[in-house]
C-alpha cells in the first residue's frame, strides 16, 4: 500500500504525513501506532517515552508527586513542556522528509479546532500532510488496560476512578479528528486490521 502510494506520487519523495494518534488514558492509542508504524516504517514518537524522565524530575523539582498528571501544577508547568517537546521532535522528522506518528491524549489541543487549525496550516506552509485519529474505548475497557500496564502514573485514576471518567466524554470523538477507532474489548473489528483501513484513509 504505501508503495503503491510512492508511485502515484511520480517523481521526487512524496510529502511527509504527519499523523497524531489521541485518546484517553488505557485506549490502546500506543498499541494502535505501533501497528501504523509497523505498516509504514514512519517514525513512532511515543509522549510518555519520550518525556517521562523529564516528567518526573521537573515534578519533583517542583515539590510534586512525579506520578502526578492531574493537578494543577502538572497541568500549568510539566503537561505544555511535554507536548512542546513531542511536536518539536516530529518536526525533527518531517523536516527531514521521514512521517511521523505521535501517540499522545491531545485531549485540549484536539477539542480546540483553533490549536488543530494553527498546526495544520503550519505543515502545509511546509509540504506536510496531517492526519487525525481518535480511539476511542469505553470506561470498562480502559480500566482493564489500564491495570494490565500496571503503571505509576495511572494510580490516581484507579484510586479515583468514578471521579476521574466523570470528566470523559467516550461517546463521540473530538470534532477535529479525521477518523475514529474502535478499541473496545469485544469490538467487531479488530484493532491491526482497523489500523490497515485508517491507512487507506490516510492515503485517499
Amino acid at each position: 500500500m504505501v508503495d503503491a502510494w510512492r508511485r502515484r506520487h511520480g517523481q521526487g519523495s512524496p510529502k511527509p504525513i504527519l499523523t497524531l494518534v489521541g485518546g484517553y488514558a488505557g485506549s490502546g492509542k500506543t498499541e494502535f501506532s505501533r501497528f501504523l508504524s509497523d505498516i509504514t516504517g514512519w517514525a513512532f514518537l511515543d509522549k510518555d517515552s519520550l518525556t517521562r524522565p523529564m516528567v518526573e524530575r521537573l515534578l519533583v523539582s517542583l515539590g510534586g508527586d512525579p506520578h502526578d498528571r492531574h493537578t494543577e501544577l502538572y497541568l500549568r508547568e510539566v503537561r505544555p513542556l511535554e507536548y512542546r517537546c513531542l511536536m518539536e521532535t516530529a518536526f525533527d522528522n518531517l523536516k527531514v522528509g521521514t512521517s511521523a506518528i505521535l501517540s499522545a491524549p491531545f485531549i485540549a489541543e484536539l477539542a480546540d479546532p483553533d490549536w488543530v487549525s494553527r498546526l495544520t496550516n503550519r505543515c502545509a506552509a511546509k509540504g506536510i500532510d496531517v492526519a487525525v485519529v481518535w480511539v476511542c474505548c469505553d470506561p470498562e475497557s480502559m480500566r482493564e488496560y489500564i491495570e494490565f500496564r500496571g503503571a505509576a502514573r495511572d494510580a490516581w485514576k484507579l484510586a479515583n476512578w468514578q471521579t476521574y471518567v466523570s470528566g470523559l466524554n467516550t461517546d463521540t470523538s473530538p470534532p477535529t479528528a479525521h477518523i475514529t477507532v474502535d478499541n473496545r474489548l469485544g469490538a467487531a473489528i479488530s484493532l491491526a486490521d482497523q489500523t490497515r483501513e485508517t491507512l487507506k484513509r490516510i492515503f485517499a
